[in-house]
Order: structure tokens, then C-alpha cells, then sequence
């Protein structure tokens, strides 16, 4: 039983991370409705903004990460207005591809930027406890605590301000938003800088537990979006929910049988899912 709760704290902390990834991707869906492929890489920039701010700089670790989610969510905002923006009325296909060259374009510009080479955090709450046999560091926890907090003001901006009701409307209909007289144009904008802020939350939130290093968002793209079709495509409570539970199946899978099959584990929920449920989780049927 040991075990079972180790693995299912380290899942708990994983999903947390996932999620916050796949909120920011879920919102940006909603608005563009096209899958941001270069998500990931946004995710890895965030990473080695704070890796560079707290290694290089000495800046404390929650200043790091509140200034690398207000770069992010402005090169987030340059990336829509001038790659998305312009193929909003081109067919799905060129927005596919724009997504495909920033991953090449930023990867490779990290790899000549910072190397090849692993970096790795300077130790960041790293305190031990000890509780019924399960050991957990600070940061695990502080790492739950955010991405959980981060998720509970997502939910409430979404629910309580006007700018979270447009963000649902042009999301629901955005023709019909735009004759209601809705700035869709803005509202992608800020869509876009607050997905993008999400993403670059997560990467700093896990880059002192998991090593930096350009391919770093690969990965978790391919697993972002597995979560959003699991919860169902465009809704934020699929993301959330989504991502606890494939975090909570790798950590169980990889303690029980080998982190090798970690992919093979999340792709496998998701057939399943979608054989019962095709329109995954929480997702409504057109």
C-alpha cells in the first residue's frame, strides 16, 4: 500500500501539471479552433526563462515564475497576432502548419540559445517528509498547491468576469459574438496570452523536479492532447479532470510496471474512453 500512495501523490503532482497545460491548450482551442501544436515549446520556453532568471540572475524562485508567465503570455500574444491571426479564414490545414514551424523554429532556437545539454534547477524547496511510510518534497506539494490554485482563479475569472463571459461566448459562437459586439479580435488576443501563460506556469513549476532541455514540450504536447479529446474537446472541465487522471495512471502504471509504457498507457485510456464515450468526458455531442 506504500506504493499505491507514493504513486498516487506523484500522480497527483503530475496531473496538476498536465492540467494547467491542457487548460491553457483548451482555451486557446475554444477561440482559434485549431489544435496549437507549438503549445509544448511555449511550455519548454517557460522553463528556461525561470531556469535562466534563478541560476543566472539569483532572482527568487516566485519572482521567476510570475515574470516568465507575463513573457509568456506576451510572446504568446505576439504568436496570434501575427502566425494564427492572419489564417483565421484560411482552411485549418495553414494553421497546422504555422503551428509546426514555430515548434522548429523555437526548439532549434533553444538548442543554439542554451545547447543540448540538461540543466538543471538550483535546489528549489527540497525539504523531506516523512508521513506513513510515503516521502514527499516541499515542491511537490507547492507544485499541487499552484497549479490547483492557478486552476480555481482560471475558473473563477471564467465564471465572474465579463472578460471570462466573452472569452465562452466567442468560444460557443463567434459570429454570433461579433454581432453581439464582441471584440473577437481582442478576445483571441488575451485568449491566447493566457493559455500561453498557463503553459509557461507548468514549465516552471516542474523544471526544478524534471531536468530543462529543448525537446522538454514534445512530449507533453502529444499527452495535452490526449487529455483535451479524453475530457472533450473545448471543455475546461474535461481538461482539468483529464489531466488528474492521466497523471494519476502514469505515475500508478510507471511504479507497478515501467515508465516505458507510459504513452502506451495514456493512449490506451484514451481508446477506451472514446470507445464508450465518443465524445470523451465531458464533451457534447454536434
Amino acid at each position: 500500500m506504500e506504493l499505491f500512495f507514493q504513486q498516487l501523490l506523484n500522480g497527483i503532482m503530475l496531473g496538476s501539471v498536465y492540467s494547467l497545460v491542457a487548460l491553457g491548450l483548451t482555451l486557446i482551442y475554444g477561440i482559434l479552433h485549431v489544435p496549437n501544436f507549438a503549445h509544448g515549446v511555449l511550455y519548454m520556453l517557460g522553463a528556461y526563462l525561470a531556469y535562466l532568471m534563478v541560476s543566472a540572475l539569483g532572482f527568487n524562485f516566485w519572482v521567476a515564475m510570475l515574470l516568465t508567465m507575463v513573457i509568456l503570455a506576451v510572446i504568446g500574444m505576439l504568436i496570434e497576432r501575427l502566425v494564427f491571426r492572419p489564417l483565421m479564414e484560411a482552411p485549418h490545414l495553414n494553421s497546422f502548419i504555422a503551428a509546426i514551424g514555430l515548434i522548429y523554429i523555437i526548439e532549434n532556437g533553444a538548442l543554439i540559445l542554451w545547447g543540448p545539454d540538461f540543466k538543471r534547477f538550483p535546489a528549489v524547496y527540497d525539504q523531506l517528509y516523512h508521513f506513513l511510510g510515503i516521502t514527499i518534497t516541499l515542491h511537490r506539494i507547492i507544485i499541487v498547491l499552484t497549479a490547483i490554485s492557478l486552476i480555481v482563479i482560471m475558473q473563477l475569472f471564467i465564471k465572474k468576469t465579463t472578460l471570462g463571459a466573452t472569452i465562452v461566448a466567442t468560444a460557443q459562437d463567434r459570429i454570433g459574438a461579433r454581432l453581439a459586439g464582441i471584440n473577437v479580435e481582442r478576445v483571441g488576443l488575451i485568449t491566447f496570452g493566457i493559455g500561453t501563460a498557463l503553459a509557461a506556469a507548468a514549465g516552471v513549476l516542474i523544471g526544478p523536479i524534471l531536468l530543462v532541455y529543448p525537446s522538454m514540450g514534445s512530449a507533453l504536447i502529444l499527452k495535452a492532447f490526449v487529455i483535451i479529446i479524453l475530457g472533450g474537446m473545448g471543455s475546461i472541465p474535461g481538461a482539468i479532470i483529464g489531466g488528474f487522471i492521466l497523471g494519476i495512471i502514469e505515475s500508478l502504471g510507471g511504479g507497478y510496471l515501467t515508465t516505458q509504457y507510459n504513452e502506451v498507457l495514456a493512449f490506451g485510456v484514451l481508446v477506451t474512453v472514446l470507445a464508450i464515450r465518443p465524445t470523451g468526458l465531458f464533451g457534447k455531442a454536434h
